[in-house]
C-alpha cells in the first residue's frame, strides 16, 4: 500500500534528483524565471520555497543550511542580499507556475516557474486594476425625473440671430 508516499521521484535516483533540484533552484535564483516541465516545477517549488523562507533571516546558521542544499555560493549571496529584501514582507508563496503548453518532441506539459516579486508585468496589472459596475444608474449630470433629460447635456442647435 502507498500510505503517505506522495513524493514525486521524477524517474531518478535520490542523488540525481537532489542534484537536479539544487541546480534548478540555483538557476531560478540567478535568472528569476526558468522554463521546465510541470512535474519538475512542482517538485522545485516544494524544494525552493523553504529555502526562501530560511533566507529571510540573515544568520550564519541559515546561510549554512541554504548552502548545504544549494552548493553554490554565488546563488546563496544573491539570495541573501537581493531576493530576501524583496520577499521580506511576503508571508509565503514566493514562486508562480505558469503553464505554456506542450513540448513539440514528446508532448510534455511545459511551464515557467518564476519568482513572484520579480515579474514587473504582473505587478503593474495589480496596481492599475479598477473596479467598475456595469448596471449603475448613476450619471454625472443632474436628471429631470419627469422627462429624463439631463441638464448638463442640453445644447442649442439653432444659431443665435443678432
Amino acid at each position: 500500500m502507498r500510505h503517505n508516499k506522495k513524493f514525486n521521484h521524477l524517474g531518478r535516483t535520490a542523488s540525481h534528483r537532489s542534484a537536479m533540484l539544487a541546480n534548478m533552484a540555483c538557476s531560478l535564483i540567478k535568472h528569476k524565471r526558468i522554463t521546465t516541465t510541470v512535474a519538475k516545477a512542482k517538485a522545485l517549488k516544494k524544494f525552493v520555497e523553504p529555502l526562501l523562507t530560511k533566507a529571510k533571516e540573515d544568520t550564519t546558521n541559515s546561510r549554512r543550511v541554504v548552502f548545504s542544499n544549494l552548493q553554490d555560493k554565488y546563488a546563496v549571496t544573491e539570495l541573501f542580499k537581493e531576493i530576501s529584501l524583496k520577499i521580506a514582507d511576503r508571508p509565503g508563496g514566493y514562486t508562480r507556475i505558469i503553464k505554456t503548453g506542450n513540448r513539440l518532441g514528446d508532448n510534455a506539459e511545459m511551464c515557467f516557474i518564476e519568482l513572484v516579486d520579480y515579474n514587473d508585468n504582473m505587478l503593474k496589472e495589480k496596481v492599475v486594476k479598477k473596479t467598475r459596475t456595469r448596471r449603475s444608474r448613476k450619471s454625472t449630470g443632474t436628471t429631470d425625473a419627469a422627462s429624463g433629460v439631463e441638464d448638463a447635456q442640453v445644447v442649442d442647435d439653432e444659431p443665435k440671430a443678432e
